[in-house]
């Protein structure tokens, strides 16, 4: 359970971090706030990005 919950803050942070400083994530953010979403809708949505994103980069280093 423990390794579940660092992974969900590693998560968090490279969202948070990509929020503050990517152009195309800033430009989601702004676009999904003005249809009417939360910051936490958002953010649920930007980690499964980012693990999907992880997991394809990690599952091809090992083809």
């Amino acid at each position: 359970m423990l390794a579940a919950r660092r992974l969900n803050r590693t998560l968090y942070t490279v969202a948070l971090v990509r929020m503050g400083h990517d152009a195309r994530t800033r430009d989601y953010v702004t676009r999904r706030t003005s249809e009417g979403r939360t910051k936490r809708e958002i953010m649920r949505s930007l980690k499964r990005y980012i693990s999907r994103q992880l997991f394809w980069t990690l599952d091809g280093a090992n083809a």
